[in-house]
């Protein structure tokens, strides 16, 4: 029997996937389960509707990620931190101080889209990459400053 998943289902198939699978498994797990639903023509047919709105949706989601990107590459964030002799932090800029920075900045980004290897211990400046799509990274320009 041809079904179509409507969740994941280990081993067998993804959402949205048709596939054929065993008349008897079909029937008693997958269809009673609401894991599946059987592929007729009408669901055929909205299974390549709801494919097409994901791609479009996927789409635009990209485009955001690149000019949210583009905002990023231009901005300069200022950070201040006390530091000793010969311009080390007595502290460390973290991504969590960089993320609330940034949302100063009506930006916000998740610290763990944040790829600071280890935390900033110096002063000056400092490119930071931020992971804001799985196909789009952005660096973002960090300075940090003498506190007064």
């Amino acid at each position: 029997m041809k079904v179509i998943f409507l969740q994941d289902v280990k081993g067998k198939g993804k959402k949205g996937e048709m596939k054929e699978v065993a008349d008897g498994y079909a029937r008693n797990y997958l269809l009673l389960k609401g894991l599946a639903k059987e592929a007729t023509n009408s669901t055929v047919k909205e299974l390549s509707a709801f494919k097409e709105s994901e791609e479009k949706r996927k789409g635009d989601e990209l485009n955001k990620a690149k000019e949210l990107a583009e905002e990023l590459e231009k901005l300069t964030i200022t950070l201040s931190a006390k530091s000793g002799e010969g311009g080390k932090l007595f502290g460390a800029i973290t991504s969590k101080q960089i993320a609330e920075a940034l949302k100063k900045e009506n930006i916000s980004v998740d610290k763990k889209k944040i790829l600071l290897d280890e935390p900033i211990r110096s002063l000056g400046y400092t490119n930071v990459p931020l992971k804001i799509h799985p196909k789009v990274t952005a660096n973002v320009k960090i300075q940090i400053v003498e506190e007064k």
